[in-house]
């Protein structure tokens, strides 16, 4: 056999090797994809298996903010009282605004969070205190101007202000049942500094050691979070729930999925956070419009929001099987009772609240 034809069977048989180690890695490839579809197809299965309608009651609260009242042109004391004496909601999240609080450095206003705690206590109602340098409502983050642009001060300054917050009302105010560390403070949402584990570390750290017999609640975005960071560094972990949004590149987005994603990512982070109490902290009860929600035609806002919306949202956060829903949204349906003369949303919330009234 002439030295060539060696050469050239060798070379055969250098690419049939070649060949077949190529077919067994697609092979593994494919068997990965594969595995890797059919584990999404069946999560996808699960979270749209339907839910029996629940028939146990939940707590039922809101968020109030002052600020928001103010900005949508209520008296927002009014307001409040309406939410507490009418509405009859008896928890409910507060936000502590820095800006509003601490007007100068070391210069505080307590008057209007004095007053509806104040409020709150003589009804028996019960607060989630939530403070930080971000706080429930748009733009996120409500930072004093006098601070100034020095990330180090800024940091000192916020410990600072929690630290005055905390020793005020840790004695005495047996309204506050939790305190909230930041709102969100893992989620890149708003006018904010970036993302910083290592300041809600410190927060975190520092309102345990002021006050160890409250618990303390960090919250995150319900759909597009994993939430682990703020999960593990809490006694109570609070999610949002939007089943509906808007985007400039799709319009409404409906999310895909039923009661059982959220009851999936309860379980995730019972194994990978050890967190076993989770609760609904800001539940859909508001438009999600372009722009400013009542500079919007009214049909606009009701088509994003009404009651029938809202019901069948507050249902679908009970299928979650979480035993707290805050809903979102309480001064925007008091303007539309008071200012619109549609009371429909404020009705239909009065109604929610009375129907699971006896868990309270």
């Amino acid at each position: 056999m002439k030295k060539t034809d060696n050469v050239k069977k060798t070379d055969r048989t250098n690419k049939a090797d070649r060949f077949k180690g190529l077919k067994k890695f697609l092979k593994i490839v494919g068997l990965i994809l594969g595995s890797v579809l059919l584990i999404v197809l069946l999560f996808f299965g699960y979270i749209n298996l339907p839910v029996k309608e629940v028939s146990t009651k939940a707590v039922i609260g809101t968020t109030f903010s002052l600020r928001y009242a103010q900005d949508i042109g209520l008296d927002w004391r009014q307001a409040y009282v309406a939410m507490l004496d009418d509405l009859k909601i008896r928890y409910i999240r507060l936000p502590v605004y820095w800006d509003k609080v601490e007007t100068a450095d070391g210069q505080y206003d307590f008057a209007d969070l004095d007053w509806q705690l104040d409020q709150a206590n003589q009804r028996g109602a019960k607060i989630i205190l939530a403070f930080g340098q971000k706080t429930p409502r748009w733009p996120e983050c409500f930072i004093p101007q006098w601070v100034g642009s020095d990330d180090a001060k800024r940091k000192a300054d916020l410990l600072a202000f929690e630290k005055t917050i905390l020793e005020r009302y840790k004695n005495n105010h047996s309204e506050i049942i939790r305190w909230q560390v930041e709102n969100e403070p893992f989620l890149d949402f708003g006018v904010c500094p970036p993302i910083d584990p290592a300041l809600v570390d410190s927060e975190v750290a520092q309102t345990k050691a002021l006050d160890s017999s409250r618990p303390i609640m960090l919250t995150d975005g319900g759909e597009a979070t994993l939430w682990i960071e703020p999960a593990k560094r809490s006694d109570i972990f609070g999610t949002t729930m939007y089943r509906e949004v808007i985007s400039p590149r799709f319009g409404y987005w409906r999310y895909p999925w039923g009661p059982n994603f959220f009851k999936a990512k309860q379980l995730f982070v019972r194994i990978f956070a050890h967190q076993k109490n989770v609760v609904v902290i800001e539940l859909q009860g508001e438009p999600w419009i372009q722009g400013w929600t009542t500079s919007a035609p009214v049909e606009t806002q009701l088509f994003s929001m009404n009651a029938t919306i809202l019901a069948d949202n507050v249902a679908f956060a009970k299928k979650t099987g979480m035993k707290e829903v805050y809903i979102w949204g309480v001064e925007w349906w008091y303007w539309m009772k008071t200012q619109q003369n549609n009371p429909t949303l404020w009705e239909q919330a009065k109604n929610i609240v009375q129907a699971n009234a006896s868990s309270n």
